[in-house]
């Protein structure tokens, strides 16, 4: 079991910003690669950004050159800065960490902490 504990939401005005965290704890052993999605409210939720245990990211395209995801193994974290902040970026961020472990696979996604962008 791992769990995913996300801080660092909150309210921002347009164009500044933000820096996520998501804490993982339990049975860390195999966590491979982690991620960050969002949901607005009537939308689905949408991939914002992911990094590899090697370092390997891949982001969104409305996020790419603003926000930037970074990951701490020793302790086991995962981060998002997000600079110019966008109105449209007003959503429920969640946490995602895979978890591999020889022949199990396993998704483990956290609460989720609210991001509000006003204009």
């Amino acid at each position: 079991q791992v769990n995913l504990v996300e801080s660092g939401g909150g309210l921002v005005q347009a164009g500044g910003s933000l820096r996520l965290s998501c804490a993982a704890s339990g049975s860390v052993f195999g966590i491979n690669t982690m991620g960050w999605y969002r949901q607005a409210p009537g939308k689905q939720r949408e991939l914002v950004a992911t990094i590899t245990s090697g370092g390997n990211t891949n982001y969104a395209d409305a996020v790419k050159g603003r926000f930037t995801i970074s990951r701490d193994n020793a302790k086991n974290t995962v981060y998002l800065q997000m600079n110019s902040l966008k109105p449209e970026d007003t959503a429920a961020y969640h946490c995602k960490a895979v978890i591999q472990l020889l022949t199990r696979v396993i998704d483990y996604w956290g609460q989720g902490t609210l991001v509000t962008v006003s204009s």
